[in-house]
């Protein structure tokens, strides 16, 4: 029997019960109200938007409460009404963020699953709208997906989303036969049980991809997920090798080798490049596969989940240990001639038996594997369709990998397994792309990024190979993993070290790679523009942006201003590629050609020094926390370097006036070299010995301006 979802709440409660109509005020004066009559309605004033609907039947033991959970605090109004049977239902309007949620609970009896709460009669109409649709999400921007979020948004970025707040494997949410706006469980599902709930988000915000941050940490907070940092686990922290779909040893060994030495060539190829491998993942054809149980039986299922032997005749846990890097291990979905059909409870094509996931987890664990990857989600690896197998499907497999500390991948997900991926603290990456990360598929990638970090977990763009620079600086801004999956012998050490130190670890933002408010309206509306998208790290008040731009028609003018991007001072606009910059106000439109596969640049803000720090552009991301750990300005630049083994210099790069004065404070400098023409200085940074090194950069407080090439808004 299910069980309505419980939510932790603080220990004082206060029930008022009504006699007619009651309002709760909550976060932006956001106002609920609900009527004896059943009617009830959600206002935003700060957008001029309402909502309402009717429950259809009068309502009863109407109340008032005000408490806190997960979320934070709140009022709630809550009610019993008779639709076929008694119901219970409540509306919380949170007191801190601009979050509105439903429940709806069948107490005692089976139920007909013929209501819908809320079914929103009126809500704000003449609007654009975004749901992710099929394998890895894509998004559509005409479309409605009953299984994704539905976020709806006008020509100025003010946005609401609707999405289930629970049950994510079977909620559904539609239209009503007269347009109504619905949140419930999918039609497929005839009967609910008693005692079964399912709450609903409603969040409003001015701003697109602040509606989806807001969204995302309410759902991860009342799902008590943990969102785990850019460097959660090896797949996030280091540069590692794939030999999935699209890589090079994919089904395939390298000349007069086995697999084990064709991977242990491999790993001896990054020791020559003196980039440390930080792991290794086995795709398909590492397990037994189709009623021949053997490795190569590729489009086949999992017939046990071991290690085939061959190729791995001495086991995995001996070649791991031999290898010396951690494993990512992927599974697919189970094969009909395998013996777990009848050893363990299964639905559809896989395993919902905890036992068999404590077995996997246990197998992998003594190992060495770091990361299970479960891929197919949306395709064969699927249980029935029904309100409990989906989850125990993905509640146990996430349960017993956590208890092993082991971390989670999901590929080939809908956009319901992206909103499952909100309960699991273990589940830290998702992949957000077609395999082997192509040109065409950068804009899908972007957009189901969006959704995936949303709900905490870091988008993957799957495999590429080390010497292509635009696939390689998409994956680096992704904030995601950066997986390579070249040939023996053609590793491209020095664009790899663009994205990674000599350590092998990943210089990234803080964030992932996000679409800016405007390349949804132009996506919405079929204009033809380029797809601007951005991400940062983030010191405070200096926070770097980084801009990455490609066409999607024949318009190659990319258009955009640092204030939509939060910058509100002046801002030195460097083109990464070309190695010049322009120094711009904040609200000036940047108007840059594409050239190539895309445009690249790093926004840095002009501090009270007069100066704005570009960065180490040896790395793409110039500012990336991982070689520059601190930045302060108050009245002087102070920027602490971090270094890897094996580095001993690196060179700041940044704009100023005048010629600036460097101080080294730890470690030491180079000569500064500074050119009066174009305003940029470089300083070469050596360590210290504690393998970092901080700065002092002082120049002139007067921002003058360069030859920037700008329109002014009106």
């Amino acid at each position: 029997m299910l069980r309505a979802v419980a939510l932790a709440v603080c220990p004082l409660i206060i029930l008022i019960p009504a006699q007619g109509a009651v309002t709760i005020v909550g976060s932006g004066n956001i106002a609920v109200t609900a009527d004896p009559s059943g009617a009830y309605s959600v206002t935003v004033p700060d957008l001029a938007w309402s909502f309402s609907g009717s429950i259809g039947v009068p309502l009863s033991n109407l109340q008032v409460a005000t408490s806190a959970d997960t979320l934070g605090g709140y009022s709630e109004i809550s009610f019993d009404f008779q639709a076929g049977v008694l119901r219970h239902g409540s509306i919380r309007n949170y007191m801190e963020h601009p979050e509105v949620l439903f429940t709806v609970t069948c107490p005692a009896s089976d139920a007909a699953n013929t209501f819908a709460f809320p079914n929103f009669t009126q809500y704000p109409g003449n609007l654009s709208h975004l749901t992710f649709s099929g394998t890895f999400a894509p998004p559509t921007f005409s479309a409605f997906a009953s299984d994704s979020p539905w976020v709806f948004f006008d020509g100025a970025g003010q946005s609401f989303i609707l999405s289930p707040a629970s049950n994510f494997m079977t909620a559904s949410t539609a239209w009503g036969p007269n347009g109504e706006l619905a949140s419930g469980i999918s039609s497929q599902i005839p009967t609910l049980p008693g005692g079964f709930a399912h709450r609903t988000l409603l969040v409003a915000e001015n701003g697109i991809n602040r509606a989806f941050d807001t969204w995302g940490q309410a759902l991860t907070a009342l799902e008590g997920k943990t969102r785990p940092a850019n460097d959660a686990d090896a797949s996030l922290k280091q540069i590692g090798y794939w030999t999935d779909n699209g890589a090079t040893y994919y089904y395939h060994m390298a000349d007069s080798m086995s697999y084990v030495q064709t991977l242990t060539a491999v790993k001896g190829d990054f020791d020559q490049t003196h980039i440390p491998l930080g792991y290794l993942q086995l795709d398909s054809w590492f397990y037994p596969k189709g009623s021949v149980a053997t490795w190569d039986n590729n489009g086949a299922g999992i017939y046990e989940y071991v290690a085939a032997a061959p190729p791995f005749t001495s086991g995995l846990a001996l070649f791991q240990q031999t290898l010396g890097v951690p494993l990512i291990t992927h599974a697919r979905w189970i094969d009909s001639s395998s013996p777990y059909r009848t050893q363990y409870k299964m639905s559809g094509n896989v395993v919902t038996d905890p036992a068999y996931w404590e077995t996997v987890a246990g197998y992998l664990a003594n190992s060495g594997v770091a990361t299970f990857e479960q891929d197919w989600l949306n395709d064969k690896a699927q249980t029935d369709f029904n309100l409990t197998d989906g989850d125990a499907f993905l509640d146990n497999m996430a349960a017993s990998m956590a208890r092993r500390n082991l971390t989670m991948q999901y590929c080939m997900a809908s956009a319901r397994h992206f909103l499952q991926s909100s309960k699991y603290s273990n589940l830290t990456t998702i992949r957000t792309s077609g395999d082997h990360l192509q040109r065409d598929r950068w804009t899908d990638f972007l957009y189901a990024s969006r959704l995936g970090s949303a709900l905490g977990a870091w988008p993957f763009t799957d495999n590429l190979m080390s010497s292509e620079t635009s696939q390689l600086l998409l994956a680096t801004l992704s904030a995601g993993p950066v997986g390579i999956g070249d040939p023996i012998g053609s590793i491209d050490a020095g664009n790899v070290l663009h994205a990674v130190r000599q350590d092998g670890v990943i210089v990234k933002p803080d964030v992932p790679l996000t679409p800016t408010d405007a390349s949804y309206l132009n996506m919405a509306h079929g204009t033809d523009a380029p797809q601007v998208a951005f991400t940062w790290s983030d010191f405070g008040a200096l926070r770097t942006n980084y801009v990455f731009a490609f066409t999607q028609g024949t318009n190659t003018l990319a258009k955009f201003s640092p204030s939509e991007l939060g910058m509100n001072t002046m801002v030195y606009v460097f083109d990464y590629l070309a190695g010049t910059g322009q120094l711009v106000d904040p609200s000036d439109v940047i108007q840059e050609q594409i050239s190539g596969d895309a445009l690249y640049l790093v926004l840095a803000p002009v501090g009270p020094s007069g100066i704005a720090i570009v960065g180490d552009t040896g790395q793409f991301v110039t500012m990336g926390k991982k070689r520059v750990a601190e930045f302060t300005d108050c009245g002087a630049a102070r920027i602490r370097v971090t270094f890897a083994v094996g580095e001993n210099a690196r060179t700041i790069t940044g704009y100023s006036p005048v010629a600036p004065t460097v101080q080294a404070v730890e470690g030491s400098i180079g000569t500064v070299a500074y050119d009066s023409s174009t305003h940029l200085f470089r300083v070469p940074v050596l360590a210290g010995s504690g393998g970092s090194a901080t700065v002092r950069i002082q120049g002139a407080r007067t921002h003058g301006r360069g030859n920037a090439v700008v329109e002014k808004r009106d």
